[in-house]
């Protein structure tokens, strides 16, 4: 029952039209991968140049969140902020107000008398709808925007199609990636998961469109979570790195020479290994080309406005209640807030997001994050 679940679900994706928002660095990278699996595909991007970029390889180009969901039966997202990421579903022109009314079909019970022949029954009921019936959310917000999504998303139906058997409202995953642009654009990122068993059977063969892995972490917000997790121990973990090898290079040692024993030692990691810091040490890295091209220390920390949901309290008419509060709102600082409210001490994410910070302030904001070995530690290229 389980296999013949999927080979549905993977018919059902495949032949569906797909729609990507979200075409940064990262975004277009995923959305190619889309097409270059054969999968009919629309974009949006405030960006007319990114998107120009994709309708040249065959994409179609909307003109908002909302006409996007008009055209499409899948959407991918991909956004930098969990502000935009919930306007974009749910804004004035966002993907969940892209309703069309549609007429429910009589009931089978319903057959006509002499007193009520069908010419004179009544109109019927209708009822607003949207096309798209999954919803995937590949950005890295908090848990909480997490499930404000799947809340708007519930008030909403899917209207019918031949590509699914839905009687409710769209499935919705949160679905954050591991392996930075290299792996987008090659195809190889891990997504963490958070959804129903269902929705992330139906998700599955396009995630493995982009991606190599992807796992299954539990209900609405785990993908979340395990992303901020992930991006917390990558932070300390770069430092760490650029600590070790500046110190090293102090001490007489080549960045090369000691990022070689590294990696055939205890100390290897990604960040010694796959994205090395220290200019000079490998092609092909942010840090070769004068940290540009990755993701920036902006993104790491940059300030915005978090969103934060009651989950419990529902106001009587519907409308989820939704706080606001300053802090800061992308990756390490989202996994040090998340971290706060749950009573959990990071001591070491707060030093190295204290670090991150000092470096936006000082106007490397659009440098790639593994820029913490020039700008923190006085880290120098490697002689050649």
């Amino acid at each position: 029952m389980a296999s013949a679940a999927a080979s549905n679900a993977a018919h059902s994706v495949k032949a569906a039209v797909v729609g990507f928002i979200g075409l940064g660095n990262m975004g277009a990278c995923m959305a190619a991968n889309v097409l270059r699996h054969n999968y009919p595909l629309a974009v949006f991007d405030r960006n007319e140049a990114a998107m120009d970029s994709l309708v040249q390889q065959g994409a179609q180009p909307a003109d908002s969140p909302a006409d996007l969901a008009t055209k499409v039966d899948v959407i991918i997202t991909m956004l930098p902020t969990p502000a935009i990421v919930l306007d974009v579903y749910t804004g004035p022109s966002g993907v969940l107000t892209a309703t069309t009314t549609t007429r429910s079909p009589p009931s089978s019970s319903a057959t006509p008398t002499p007193q009520s022949p069908p010419s004179a029954a009544p109109p019927l009921p209708s009822s607003s709808s949207i096309r798209p019936h999954l919803l995937i959310d590949a950005s890295t917000v908090d848990p909480a925007t997490c499930h404000a999504i799947a809340a708007a998303a519930q008030a909403c139906a899917v209207a019918p199609s031949a590509l699914h058997s839905l009687h409710g409202p769209p499935l919705v995953v949160d679905a954050p990636v591991s392996g930075g642009v290299g792996g987008a654009k090659a195809g190889t990122l891990t997504f963490m998961v958070g959804g129903t068993s269902e929705a992330f059977s139906q998700a599955a063969p396009l995630l493995a469109a982009m991606g190599s892995r992807s796992v299954h972490c539990g209900p609405t917000g785990s993908g979340a979570a395990a992303k901020l997790c992930n991006n917390l121990a990558l932070a300390i973990q770069m430092a760490s790195v650029s600590e070790a090898l500046a110190l090293g290079q102090r001490l007489g040692l080549s960045p090369a020479l000691l990022s070689a024993i590294f990696n055939s030692s205890s100390a290897k990691c990604w960040s010694s290994e796959v994205y090395n810091p220290a200019p000079g040490v490998m092609a092909g890295v942010p840090s070769a080309r004068h940290y540009q091209g990755g993701f920036s220390n902006a993104l790491m920390v940059r300030g915005d406005a978090t969103l934060w949901v009651d989950l419990v309290k529902v106001l009587s008419t519907g409308v989820l209640r939704i706080l606001y509060r300053p802090t800061l709102s992308k990756d390490l600082g989202l996994a040090v807030a998340a971290a706060r409210a749950a009573g959990a001490p990071v001591p070491l994410g707060e030093n190295v997001m204290g670090m991150y910070s000092d470096m936006v302030s000082k106007g490397a904001a659009g440098d790639d994050f593994s820029s913490i070995y020039k700008h923190s530690y006085g880290g120098e290229p490697v002689e050649v």
